[in-house]
């Protein structure tokens, strides 16, 4: 009898001392890490983001928002037949001149390219109270989805859909929009990054650098992500936000095809990131690593080779042809590029 009271007693007595022990340091967790998080995510790095000039041959373009703001915008025109449409997502910092540095080849190659700002960014409104950082939230996802509305208002708008290229935050919102609407039929993104796939990883670097007591390899991913969450709730609180799920959507992309552009040397988004992206997705895919590239700076380290992949990608699945050979600079010569100017924001 004794011995069964003192089963008994073990059978309650452990799980409870377990639970208490979980809570002991969970309580830890969030009062000595939480914070942290909270403050570093709200840090801006620093990035150098290019600006292009006015074109006058370009359209200049304002429209509007479902909560009553105007963005900027410009429309270019392929000077050849059209063959598609193309909406493009500038990153973060940028104005919408900057595209025709990323879409001059696809200019000859038949698309025309609407590129804009999002709200806070360029000459588009500003929000009052609102300070956008690097990362997506559900502003720039409305912002998308307003420039989606307005090429499908246009006189001239392709009834057989658009194709997107985003670079970096223009891309995350890119594909968050497009998950909702089909006419996007295909996707190119250069530098895609989640919040949670970058945030996670960051996190457990965090906790080496902070914690000098707890042992690290105990702690298991779930729980990295459980307090991942918890610190994205306190950011969404304190800048009236939300920070919707990239990873969800591009599983909702479905059978719609996508080419994912990523930089080897990237620090900012590791590779590994990227890769985890990738894995979310379900229909075609492909999925290029440029050798020596940092964040979004695949295009300078190798500017031949990306304009003809994403020409050719788009010539496929948007224009529904036999990709075509452009023709591309001599050697020793270069390819007229607009107006650019490099600046540093942080």
């Amino acid at each position: 009898m004794v011995f069964l009271l003192i089963g008994l007693a073990l059978l309650f007595l452990v799980p409870t001392l377990l639970l208490g022990g979980f809570l002991y340091l969970h309580s830890r967790a969030v009062n000595n890490y939480l914070p942290r998080i909270v403050r570093i995510f709200q840090e801006r790095p620093l990035f150098i983001v290019p600006r292009g000039e006015p074109d006058a041959d370009a359209e200049e373009v304002w429209f509007p928002t479902s909560d009553g703001l105007k963005l900027h915008g410009c429309y270019l025109r392929t000077p050849h037949p059209r063959r598609g449409v193309l909406l493009f997502g500038l990153e973060f910092g940028s104005n919408c001149w900057s595209a025709r540095n990323y879409c001059e080849q696809l200019l000859q190659g038949g698309f025309d390219v609407f590129a804009f700002e999002t709200r806070n960014q360029g000459q588009s409104d500003k929000m009052p109270g609102y300070e956008p950082l690097q990362w997506v939230t559900d502003y720039e996802v409305t912002d998308t989805c307003a420039a989606l509305a307005y090429l499908k208002s246009r006189p001239d708008a392709d009834p057989r859909g658009v194709g997107l290229f985003g670079i970096s935050k223009g891309a995350g919102a890119g594909i968050l929009a497009a998950a909702n609407d089909p006419t996007v039929r295909c996707c190119v993104t250069d530098g895609l990054f989640g919040t949670l796939t970058t945030l996670v990883p960051y996190m457990r670097q965090w906790f080496r650098i902070y914690n000098t007591w707890f042992p690290i390899q105990i702690i298991q991913n779930w729980y990295y992500n459980w307090i991942a969450r918890l610190a994205l709730e306190k950011v969404q609180q304190q800048r009236h936000c939300r920070f919707p799920s990239l990873e969800t959507a591009l599983r909702r992309l479905g059978n719609r095809p996508v080419l994912m552009i990523h930089g080897e040397q990237d620090t900012y988004i590791k590779p590994d990131m990227a890769r985890d992206l990738f894995e979310q997705l379900r229909g075609p895919r492909e999925f290029w690593l440029v050798e020596k590239a940092k964040h979004n700076q695949a295009l300078h380290v190798a500017p031949k080779e990306y304009a003809s992949r994403v020409l050719r990608f788009f010539e496929q699945h948007l224009a529904g042809t036999t990709p075509t050979e452009v023709p591309t600079p001599a050697v020793g010569e270069s390819a007229p590029l607009a107006k650019t100017q490099l600046v540093t924001t942080s």
